[in-house]
């Protein structure tokens, strides 16, 4: 079955002109393609000539007819859903910045493991401990950290200690 391109706002001496001006080469071989279809060689032959299947020409000619020369070039894929909505990231920077209950959270500082099941059982979102860091990382907090007090400590009796034990 033959292709053919509805679109005629360009003709087969201005798509190759439009290739050889454009940066993207995939787009410009497509461009070269349809030409080659305009002038009337079969499919076959003019998806060989660019280096592609006719299949896939077929698909070219599909989209250069609904959308025109912007149809050529590869679409940018979103990537993949946020696992956190910006509320939630909010959130979990403010919990950070907090730091942990420890009576309710049962450690005295923060650690990725920690995090990942405050934000399992919070959020119900479950996520490896290596992403929980890069959430972290993307919200300004890093690695490093003060090493932590224990609640229970007593500065006083720390210092008395100091005070009389042996130096060497």
């Amino acid at each position: 079955m033959a292709v053919s391109i509805t679109r005629t706002d360009l003709s087969a001496r201005a798509l190759r002109a439009a290739a050889a001006k454009a940066k993207d080469a995939k787009a410009a071989r497509r461009m070269l393609a349809l030409a080659l279809v305009l002038e009337g060689v079969d499919r076959k032959t003019a998806a060989e000539s660019c280096g592609m299947d006719r299949q896939t020409l077929r698909d070219w000619v599909h989209r250069y007819n609904a959308e025109g020369l912007e149809g050529l070039s590869d679409r940018r894929s979103p990537g993949p859903r946020p696992r956190l909505s910006p509320e939630q990231k909010a959130e979990l920077g403010r919990m950070v910045l907090e730091g942990p209950d420890p009576a309710v959270d049962g450690v005295v500082r923060w650690r990725r493991v920690g995090l990942q099941r405050k934000i399992e059982a919070r959020f119900g979102v479950a996520m490896h401990e290596r992403t929980v860091g890069k959430q972290l990382a993307a919200l300004g907090f890093r690695r490093l950290s003060v090493r932590p007090q224990h609640p229970k400590s007593d500065p006083e009796a720390q210092e008395a200690f100091k005070k009389t034990s042996l130096r060497p």
